[in-house]
């Protein structure tokens, strides 16, 4: 009775192929770990432990779930899912044996040894799936799963096909335990059986395998992610989104080579290079009479005595029921699901009552549905197992089927308000144990789900009850509570265990938005959920879906349904949805700025601090940085009384706002706090909705301050330090605004004209891909920068045309640097008049904005225009390169000055030289102490070693 879960913690065992470490909580088959759930190691290590000793249930339950009243039914499915890990001893036998009446012993003979003497262990296991662990015996299937493995070496896409209640789920899982060794990122399972709409599956593969990717393409997201990884989806239950799976998958095969899929469907999806694996009934036997022994060589028989043995442990097969357990099996037609449905009542009813209650049931559904004859067969029989429940069993089996996948415990219990835990406990092990809900253990949990024809038939059932309505609004309200969970344990477990715990929860949750919404009786419930999913829907990167739904709840006609915090919630986060994918439109300062009234009349510190980041961060990009300062020093002014992991925000927003006025040693310092701040152990409220990541931002913005400084090599660093940062991510527009406002730029103004065009390259296949139309657009500014460094061709139109579409989306951001480009190119192409008076346009723009940064270089570019394009008026030129150096010199950007100081010094031996500005330029030069690789700094040096030998008339 003393003996914890985890056997002596001093000691390791050897049995068969096993090494068994308590300490370690690890079991090993011949070296290699073995994946086994946390309660089934438990009870394994009690076992072993006392090898040779029966275990009572009640004690080892005792044990086990020490703090925790549990059914038996939890000892029987652990305890499948043990026998399954283990499988047979080299002599047959089983490792674990069933004492009739009294308990489990552990059979095989055991070797104990100190944990010291171990030996060398493996690390630790790196979880690369979200399989199940198996809990019962596959039966008949070996053949199938073993061609399947030589259909996957030979072929990218492998289906399944055959009808429901055939197996191809079962068949499926066991190829993926098998495939888990052949590669290296794993083997992930995608249940598209609770989607509706086709347009969500490339959202539910990305959930399964734990991609974080918002974006507005989600598909181009996954794709993206799958190119350089080597892993298997098992996509199972496709026949309802046939046409969508098809092209997902054919897609996915295309960008992907080292990504395989194993599909199950009742139809094939008809992509090229699919192989097609058809599953038949399992075999029966079909002469008679035969033995008991006979009869136990098909496979229809096999399970269907395994299924009784799981009801009954004491039944066996007698000669006298082999003949009439195969005319069951025949008249099920091979039908594992109807099978394992028939079989528990064997204990009820016994094998000859088995057979004439089938019988008489089908007789009664002769006619009744339509569809393939193994349809009806499985639907017949899924009527007959239901009318054979008691009234609580039927109720509990009627409200099971408003989940959309897996459920636990808990939400059976929340959707069976009116009804005991103990009676839900005991009802569900019940139907489990009639196979009428399915058991899977994942790790110390186990999760519940009815398979697809049970669901919808027992969907029917609730429909006719009159209970629909009320059981859907019991769903969503166990989704609110849930969620809320959900939204406290982001702080809590790591991202991989927080995806495994509520991932598979997302598509109640889109259920029951659907639902609440339809009826003007849930409609603040609806609203209530919209609320509730919002940090959800981050941790899942449903950036759409969720700007969607807040649309739907803010709709007019929902106004009296809403509170002032959900107003608050829903307006900060349309505004945060809509900057990050459609750029800094109107709507987005008026929805933040609504939000943040309703913040600040509530008292909500931490909210105002959110919505202020917001509209910071709005203002910024629209390019008026006064008013981004100005609402930085107010997120400053209350730091102090929010959330600890957010103080120095404020350093992030003020630091880039005052990096564009020209304020270039204030700005690094307020960025270097931000980049250089500890990282706080706990994640602040507004990483559970939609924000982007200050240190990361920051850490652009340090770039250029850095380079402006004369500090290229640390500017180059911090560019690549961005652009890692942003890759880790996962998020689409952080990537864009790392390539463009990071590494791009730095590219460019290192003269590595090749890196620029690749990151150029990059970001605009990268916009496109997911739909993001305003980081494109903000492409080609870029691009025609580098056209006019490498003397390319402008395309004018082009560059109108996005100049025009920055222009209405609000980016304004960079619009002076874009107008400069413009009027070069107008210049070049011999409109001076009309180029000089853009380039003054833009001065005046970035004047206005504050954004004044860049005058020095659009200043002297205006130099250069006249220089090459009007050569007479050559002292205008000197007078644009004189200011931009005076300018320069005023903001301390190092790099500036020695720009147009070597523009100055190029010009003036044209004319004759000028010692005055030979001694500035080496000057400048001097002050420098690092870069001395990169473009500006080669070309300065070369100017300054050749003076006084023949003009120099390059750029």
């Amino acid at each position: 009775m003393g003996d914890s879960p985890r056997g002596k913690a001093d000691r390791t065992y050897r049995f068969g192929p096993f090494r068994l470490l308590p300490q370690r909580r690890l079991l090993l088959r011949d070296g290699v770990p073995v994946r086994i759930g946390s309660r089934a190691f438990d009870i394994l290590a009690v076992l072993v432990a006392r090898s040779d000793e029966v275990v009572g249930k009640r004690e080892l339950m005792a044990l086990v779930w020490p703090t925790l009243f549990v059914e038996e039914s939890n000892l029987k499915v652990n305890m499948n899912a043990l026998r399954r890990a283990l499988g047979d001893a080299p002599d047959g036998a089983q490792y674990v044996a069933t004492v009739i009446g009294r308990g489990y012993r552990f059979v095989a003979a055991v070797v104990s040894e100190a944990a010291s003497d171990a030996g060398a262990l493996p690390g630790a296991v790196t979880r690369t799936s979200n399989l199940p662990t198996p809990t019962t015996r596959i039966v008949g299937r070996h053949a199938v799963i073993e061609a399947t493995h030589r259909d996957l070496a030979e072929a990218r896409l492998v289906s399944l096909v055959g009808p429901g209640g055939i197996g191809k789920t079962t068949v499926a899982l066991a190829v993926g335990e098998g495939e888990l060794a052949r590669h290296r990122d794993g083997v992930w399972l995608v249940d598209l059986s609770p989607l509706v709409d086709p347009l969500l599956i490339p959202n539910a593969i990305a959930t399964a395998i734990g991609l974080s990717a918002h974006s507005a393409n989600m598909l181009e997201a996954l794709c993206q992610y799958l190119r350089e990884r080597d892993l298997l989806l098992l996509l199972d239950s496709c026949e309802h989104l046939v046409d969508g799976v098809a092209a997902v998958a054919d897609r996915i095969l295309a960008e992907s080579v080292g990504t395989a899929i194993l599909a199950t469907s009742r139809e094939p999806l008809r992509v090229q290079g699919e192989r097609v694996r058809r599953l038949p009934g399992l075999a029966a036997p079909t002469a008679a009479p035969l033995t008991a022994a006979e009869a136990l060589d098909f496979p229809a028989i096999q399970l269907f005595v395994d299924r009784a043995v799981d009801g009954n442990e004491a039944f066996a097969l007698t000669d006298t029921d082999a003949p009439i357990a195969a005319e069951i099996c025949r008249r099920l037609d091979g039908l594992a699901l109807a099978i394992e449905l028939a079989a528990p009542h064997v204990e009820a009813l016994g094998v000859t009552g088995v057979l004439q209650a089938l019988e008489d049931r089908f007789s009664l559904l002769e006619g009744r549905r339509g569809g393939p004859e193994r349809h009806r067969t499985l639907l017949a029989t899924i009527d007959w197992s239901y009318h054979l429940l008691s009234a609580s069993e039927q109720k509990l089996m009627r409200r099971l089927s408003v989940f959309q996948a897996s459920f636990s415990l808990n939400s059976a219990c929340g959707i069976a308000i009116d009804v005991d835990r103990p009676v839900v406990t005991r009802d569900l092990g019940r139907l489990v144990a009639k196979s009428l809900v399915t058991a899977e253990v994942h790790d110390s949990a186990i999760a519940y789900r009815q398979l697809d024809s049970t669901r919808a038939y027992a969907l029917e059932k609730l429909a006719e009850s009159g209970e629909i309505d009320v059981v859907r609004r019991c769903l969503a309200e166990h989704c609110i509570v849930l969620l809320s969970a959900a939204e406290a344990d982001i702080e809590r477990l790591s991202r991989t265990d927080w995806l495994t715990r509520y991932a598979g929860k997302v598509d109640d949750i889109r259920a029951a938005l659907r639902w609440t919404f339809d009826s003007s009786t849930t409609r603040s419930l609806g609203v209530r959920l919209t609320v509730a999913a919002i940090p959800f829907g981050k941790q899942l990167s449903l950036i759409e879906e969720i700007r969607i739904a807040v649309e739907r709840a803010l709709e007019p006609r929902l106004a009296p349904y809403r509170s002032a915090r959900d107003e608050l919630l829903l307006n900060l986060t349309l505004g945060a949805t809509l900057l990050h994918s459609r750029g800094p439109l109107l709507r987005v300062k008026e929805a933040l700025n609504k939000a943040l009234g309703i913040a600040e009349e509530l008292g909500d510190i931490e909210l105002t601090l959110e919505c202020l980041r917001g509209l910071s961060e709005y203002e910024l990009w629209t390019g008026d940085s006064r008013s981004a300062i100005a609402l930085a020093e107010r997120i400053g002014a209350l730091e102090g009384q929010g959330h600890k992991a957010a103080f120095g925000d404020a350093d992030a927003q003020t630091g880039s706002a005052l990096s564009w006025m020209g304020a270039l040693e204030q700005a690094r310092q307020r960025l270097e706090k931000i980049v250089h701040k500890p990282v706080v152990s706990d994640i602040r409220p507004d990483a559970a909705r939609f924000d982007f990541d200050q240190r990361l931002t920051a850490r652009g913005s340090l770039a250029t301050v850095l380079w402006l400084q004369g500090f290229a090599d640390q500017a180059l660093e911090a560019a690549q330090r961005q652009l890692e940062e942003a890759e880790a991510s996962n998020y689409a527009v952080s990537l864009c605004s790392a390539l463009l406002h990071g590494s791009v730029i730095i590219a460019m103004y290192v003269r590595d004209y090749n890196a620029a065009y690749r990151h150029l390259d990059r970001a605009t296949e990268h916009a496109t891909r997911h739909g993001l139309t305003i980081w494109r657009a903000m492409t080609v500014g870029p691009r025609s920068r580098l056209a006019l460094y490498t003397r390319q061709s402008v395309d004018l139109h082009a560059l109108r045309e996005a100049l025009a579409e920055v222009r209405d989306g609000g980016f304004r951001i960079r619009l002076p640097n874009y107008l400069t480009q413009y009027g070069e190119a107008l210049a070049r192409q011999g409109d001076l008049e009309s180029g000089l008076s853009t380039i003054d346009e833009a001065i005046a723009l970035a004047r206005s904005t504050g954004q004044v940064v860049g005058i020095p270089e659009i200043t002297r570019i205006k130099g250069n225009v006249i220089r090459f394009q009007a050569p007479e008026q050559w002292e205008n030129a000197i007078g644009c390169y004189k200011e931009s150096i005076e300018l320069a010199r005023r903001e301390h950007a190092l790099a500036w000055e020695l720009r147009s100081a070597m523009s100055l010094v190029k010009l003036w031996r044209h004319h004759g030289g000028n010692a005055a500005a030979e001694d500035a330029l080496a000057l400048c030069f001097g002050r420098f102490t690092e870069g001395f690789s990169t473009g500006d700094l080669r070309q300065a040096r070369a100017l300054i070693e050749s003076r006084g030998s023949a003009t120099i008339s390059q750029r």
